[in-house]
């Protein structure tokens, strides 16, 4: 192995292995989630929230067509979410949740933000 090899090999795992803090690790959460929203993967959107695995199968259908009648209004009204932005992201040490101010970006060049509260369970940020 050449020394050139081996230094972007240590290169990488020093990237790789970098600490991300829980504030980056919950808006990159938040941003994931309605990414999957805007794109119509509502299952996954609904995935990210706290608590989801336990709802009733009658309620998860209409958080599911909530979610789908969501995205045809921001369609008609604004030609639809084009992007979804971090904003700004602040943990309250308090209440032990990350607010994450996302931008939602619209076709009809408007813009958005809405706040994300984020809480950590089981190692894994959601949307409270």
């Amino acid at each position: 192995m050449s020394i050139r090899k081996f230094l972007l090999g240590a290169a990488l795992c020093l990237t790789a292995c970098a600490e991300v803090s829980s504030e980056e690790q919950a808006a990159l959460a938040a941003r994931g989630y309605y990414t999957h929203l805007v794109s119509g993967e509502y299952e996954q959107f609904l995935e990210g929230k706290a608590g989801a695995d336990s709802l009733p199968n009658d309620y998860r259908e209409q958080l599911l067509a909530g979610y789908k009648q969501f995205v045809v209004q921001q369609q008609s009204a604004h030609q639809g979410i084009r992007e979804v932005q971090v904003s700004t992201v602040r943990k309250d040490t308090l209440t032990d949740y990350v607010s994450v101010m996302l931008i939602l970006c619209y076709g009809d060049s408007t813009n958005e933000e809405i706040v994300v509260p984020m809480v950590e369970h089981n190692g894994r940020w959601q949307m409270k």
